[in-house]
């Protein structure tokens, strides 16, 4: 489960207050808003890069609100994409589960798992510098999902990718929603993407997060 209880978050003259709402376990929940609404710094406060000034977070039943990023145990995709580029593809992919000291055939066999859907087969051996937006995203997503963590956060992770690549990827999320069953807070500006895979709708306006019947 994601839980956020009365979360304060300051980012220069930007500030947000008492935020309060919760992601079911198991549920693919999609929030969406306004631009400059603060989406992405709330992304970025739940995943342990920006620290909150008051409140709670709550994730996988674990109070993570003063935990560093790697001690959260969350997949995290960022809207900028940021892969790191002196590793290849493949070893973007695999990065989460050699630090974690998994058995080499396991993350070739992991590796090879993702790339397929994520079409990124015939780039693994590329360098991360020079690929394109929509390229870079999709890897961000593959070395998210790698460790097949228990909560997933997603910020717009389809805005660079075209049509029939995102569709593909789209129907591969939906397979990992109806199987895995991660607990997912995915932001996104396109109806399609919601209407595929939100189990959960959520708006953030005005400074709060409302569902469903509430926006």
């Amino acid at each position: 489960m994601i839980s956020v209880t009365d979360l304060g978050i300051r980012q220069g003259n930007f500030a947000l207050q008492g935020v309060t709402f919760a992601v079911p376990a198991g549920a693919f929940a999609v929030l969406t808003g306004p631009s400059g609404c603060g989406k992405t710094t709330l992304i970025e406060c739940l995943a342990g890069l920006r620290h909150p000034t008051a409140g709670t977070i709550t994730l996988a039943d674990r109070d993570v609100t003063t935990l560093p990023p790697a001690a959260r145990n969350v997949g995290y995709v960022p809207q900028d994409a940021a892969v790191f580029a002196h590793l290849t593809v493949r070893e973007n992919l695999a990065f989460a589960l050699t630090v974690r000291k998994r058995p080499p055939a396991e993350i070739v066999e992991r590796v090879d798992e993702l790339a397929a859907p994520l079409g990124l087969s015939d780039l693994l051996n590329r360098r991360g510098v020079g690929l394109s937006g929509g390229e870079a995203q999709r890897v961000a997503l593959g070395r998210a999902l790698a460790f097949r963590p228990p909560v997933l956060l997603m910020d717009e992770p389809l805005n660079a990718v075209d049509t029939e690549t995102a569709e593909r990827v789209v129907g591969f999320l939906r397979i990992l929603r109806n199987t895995a069953r991660p607990t997912v807070l995915y932001v996104t500006h396109n109806a399609a993407e919601i209407d595929a895979l939100a189990d959960v709708r959520f708006r953030f306006t005005e400074g709060r997060v409302v569902v469903g019947s509430e926006m």
